[in-house]
């Protein structure tokens, strides 16, 4: 069958996560933390560093939410299902450890014709105080599942500054990128397997995009938040090209007049956006 949009409000939890402090250093790893410095970060990557307190990238909590997967909204081609947009809205800074109860909802099954657009609502509660920790929504793009028969959705308007950028940093991912990325949980072969990326048109396996969103919110609470996770309220951003394990990408971002929201984009070495229309607010 099709994609079905009475699946829209289906429910996906309470479920129950649980992460170790080696589990937020992994991820750090995973979205280059140290890389270029490996005393640079490490609030990022040790948790016993003299006067240091361990710290979590804020883009953890879409892993920690990422749960089962998308839930079932029909039939589409899963090679040709990838991430389009990631919203996430954070409480405050995250736990290097705990437990928490992840529950999703499928909020929208948008119609664009060819294609179609599946969104999700997340929200990852603290076990132990009942607190909120954060908010996210996911859109995932399904290749040829659209012509069904539902709404088109919406589109925000997004404008750049016609100025230089305040924030201008190179990153290079590394040829493993994606081989440890996705031990931080998304094992889709899609970032793995020759053989399933050339079933969805690539010529060898592409990089999460949540690796590529990983190391944008990494170097934009470095560059912008002194290091302060703390300080990140929320993050989003459109997935526009795919990215490989091993290129260069080059965060630009321009901060507005009233210095807590910043428009930022991610582009590949040929200089094209990869993660485009991105917004981030940050606490003063």
């Amino acid at each position: 069958m099709p994609l079905d949009p009475s699946r829209i409000g289906t429910t996906v939890g309470p479920l129950t996560v649980s992460w170790t402090d080696q589990d937020s250093l992994l991820y750090a790893l995973a979205v280059g933390a140290g890389q270029q410095d490996p005393l640079a970060e490490l609030a990022f990557t040790t948790e016993n560093s003299e006067g240091i307190a361990q710290q979590v990238v804020p883009s953890f909590a879409v892993v920690l939410g990422f749960g089962e997967g998308l839930p079932d909204i029909g039939d589409y081609d899963p090679t040709r299902a990838v991430h389009a947009e990631q919203v996430m809205h954070l409480e405050g800074p995250l736990p290097a450890s705990g437990s928490a109860t992840v529950t999703t909802v499928v909020t929208d099954i948008w119609d664009k014709g060819r294609d179609a657009i599946a969104w999700t609502e997340t929200e990852l509660v603290d076990q132990e105080s009942g607190k909120l920790l954060a908010r996210t929504r996911t859109g995932a793009f399904l290749g040829g599942a659209g012509g069904f028969g539902g709404e088109r959705g919406e589109s925000v308007s997004w404008r750049l500054p016609e100025r230089e950028p305040d924030l201008d940093a190179r990153a290079r991912t590394r040829p493993e990128q994606a081989l440890l990325y996705r031990l931080t949980g998304d094992r889709n072969p899609l970032h793995s397997d020759p053989t399933f990326a050339a079933r969805g048109g690539f010529d060898r396996p592409i990089l999460h995009g949540m690796c590529t969103y990983g190391y944008t919110a990494r170097i934009l609470v470095n560059e912008l938040a002194q290091g302060d996770t703390g300080r990140m309220a929320s993050m989003s951003g459109r997935f526009t090209r795919p990215v490989f394990p091993g290129d260069e990408l080059t965060i630009q971002a321009w901060i507005e007049a009233d210095g807590g929201s910043v428009l930022f984009r991610t582009l590949n070495e040929a200089g094209e956006p990869v993660l485009d229309r991105g917004r981030m607010e940050l606490r003063p």
